[in-house]
């Protein structure tokens, strides 16, 4: 039997270190941000609810742009160095804002990177490995994704350490590995070979029909999980509320990166050996059964618990949702699949968090979390038969 090739070489590798370097300066700053914007600039927190809610809505329509932009030019590298590199020397300049809405820049300036790169990567990171080895790649790409989220809080937490309160300090250090994201995406990164599929249509619109009626529904089930998926700041104010020590919750949010990126790579590897279908429907029934377990809980114990169990969610679901999305598209359309994917799931997780947050605020925590997990069941249930027709890998 041939032994099976390294994927820890070529795109797979250099990708997944810019991935690293970009969430750990992500992440030094986005934790200490709505502390920033209250307690430095004293601007009210219906303030950080708009540049979150901006920032994320200007990534979500970008990613469809920068996904249709890099099937037209027939190349993503490009793309995806100038998306880490907006961001990368955008992002620090929190440091010397003055004003909340100079902070509202320099977040909708680091978006605009994430919107421009998101799909040109996961096209590019698709293209440069045998489709068979898809999700081991996607795998350890989020693995290296969420550890580079463990690692930014931890330099944070050291720096402040060191500079009591100094918050300015941690943003303006964190252009340190912003540039060697950059540097390993301009210099490391190549566009593989093209395929052999013809490319895209020829027209400027942005356009799906060349995928087939199964990629809508595919879409629509996503839609629907998405919609009961809230932001996991619900899930550190749900920890608190059971007893968490407010100290204790970087360490929690840690925890739960660190659980991703471990179980990242087993959703990987799992999605190439049993289907990528079968490991996302797994994984939506964890989130279900964690979503339930956090409506039952009334311990401290319990939120660590049901935190590190959340992590196996997202290693059976990101790099498997990828590997379907990856063997539904012809070459020449991949980027605008990908570009599609990251729009529909980013566009409903505003709604998804308001629907959550009216349901905790009408009716407590536990009847929030009974929806979100009765949404995760419904979709489960839905994907097979979205997906029903001819079959491609996953």
């Amino acid at each position: 039997m041939k032994p099976r090739t390294p994927l820890m070489r070529g795109n797979v590798l250099w990708l997944s270190v810019v991935s690293f370097l970009n969430d750990a300066a992500s992440e030094m700053i986005y934790p200490l941000l709505p502390l920033f914007l209250t307690g430095t600039l004293g601007v009210g927190a219906a303030f950080v609810g708009v540049v979150e809610g901006a920032a994320e809505s200007l990534s979500s329509l970008l990613k469809l742009a920068g996904g249709w932009l890099s099937d037209r030019l027939g190349r993503r590298h490009a793309l995806v160095a100038w998306g880490y590199g907006i961001a990368a020397l955008g992002r620090p300049l929190v440091a010397v804002a003055t004003a909340g809405w100079q902070v509202l820049a320099v977040r909708m300036a680091d978006r605009v990177g994430k919107g421009l790169r998101s799909a040109p990567r996961d096209a590019l990171l698709a293209e440069s490995v045998p489709e068979a080895r898809r999700g081991e790649a996607f795998g350890i790409h989020r693995a290296a994704d969420h550890a580079g989220a463990v690692a930014g809080p931890l330099l944070a937490t050291g720096v402040l350490l060191l500079y009591p309160g100094d918050l300015r300090r941690v943003f303006a250090l964190a252009l340190v590995p912003g540039l060697l994201t950059l540097a390993v995406a301009i210099w490391m990164v190549r566009d593989p070979r093209p395929e052999s599929p013809a490319p895209g249509p020829a027209a400027p619109e942005v356009r799906l029909s060349g995928l087939g009626p199964r990629f809508p529904r595919l879409l629509g089930v996503l839609a629907l999980f998405a919609l009961g998926n809230a932001s996991d700041a619900f899930l550190l104010l749900r920890a608190r509320e059971l007893g968490v020590a407010t100290a204790l919750i970087p360490l929690l949010w840690a925890a739960l990166h660190a659980s991703k990126s471990l179980w990242s790579l087993v959703g990987g590897r799992l999605s190439d050996r049993v289907g990528a279908r079968g490991a996302i429907i797994a994984g939506w029934v964890v989130y279900a059964l964690v979503y339930a377990g956090f409506a039952a809980a009334w311990a401290p114990w319990h939120a660590w618990a049901l935190f590190l169990v959340y992590g196996l969610f997202y290693g059976l679901t990101e790099a498997p949702e990828k590997v379907l999305v990856a063997a539904m598209a012809p070459a020449g359309l991949r980027g605008r699949a990908f570009g599609a994917y990251h729009f529909v799931v980013g566009i409903v997780a505003l709604p998804a968090s308001l629907l959550f947050g009216a349901l905790w605020e009408a009716f407590g925590a536990p009847t929030a979390f009974v929806a979100g997990a009765a949404l995760a069941g419904a979709a489960a249930l839905l994907l097979p038969l979205a997906l029903a027709g001819r079959s491609v890998h996953g």
